[in-house]
């Protein structure tokens, strides 16, 4: 797509090239020079005004040199060096379509061979630049699914963590009833030996005899 706005850009640029040629072309011209309307034909007079008679005709598009203006009337020289009267509307200041084909179907060519090189270009840095695109679309892609597997990575050994803790919690939690169990035994244990020595029967000291 961005090919085709390329191209259509490119063929308007050369319409604006070859009326910018066409303008040139008939800046250029000399004043005293004329060229007969695109009409099939067009009738010359013996004089300046339609009381003459038709001496002939030019045909169109026919370059012809400007002598005077009379009235309604022009006063040109045709390509055979006669001197003849034609309406002056029937008279142009640039070169006809049919002069102009030949020289305008060159700049087209020439025009268009241009625009197919650099439409060449263009499609050669577009694909070059695709490529380059599609590269680090997939770099990007291969990042995200690593930093996916990381993350569940990480999650899972957090998971764990919290488990580990938990074991070792609860294993905390029984040594600790142990030793309460353990003192609570050994407590019982020495009140029951109080208990008991109390009532135990003591033996009597026997007295030292003298002989």
């Amino acid at each position: 797509m961005l090919v085709n706005r390329t191209r259509y850009r490119n063929y308007a640029a050369a319409a604006g090239i070859l009326l910018s040629v066409t303008s040139l072309n008939a800046t250029a011209q000399s004043a005293n020079q004329a060229w007969i309307t695109d009409e099939l034909s067009t009738y010359v007079r013996s004089g300046p005004t339609d009381g003459y008679r038709i001496i002939g005709t030019l045909n169109a598009g026919e370059q012809v040199e400007v002598l005077e203006t009379s009235g309604d009337y022009t006063r040109v020289r045709n390509s055979d060096g006669n001197a003849v009267w034609v309406l002056s509307n029937e008279l142009q200041e640039t070169p006809s379509a049919v002069e102009q084909l030949p020289a305008l179907e060159t700049q087209v060519e020439e025009l268009t061979a241009e625009l197919e090189s650099i439409n060449e270009t263009w499609e050669q840095r577009t694909a070059s630049m695709t490529e380059t695109l599609e590269l680090r679309e997939s770099r990007i892609a291969e990042l995200e699914a690593s930093n996916q597997e990381l993350d569940a990575q990480a999650e899972q050994s957090r998971r764990q963590v919290r488990a580990l803790q938990a074991r070792l919690e609860t294993q905390e939690e029984d040594l600790l009833m142990r030793y309460f169990m353990y003192g609570g035994g050994v407590a019982g244990a020495g009140l029951l030996v109080g208990l008991i020595v109390p009532h135990l029967p003591r033996r009597r000291k026997k007295r030292d005899r003298w002989f």
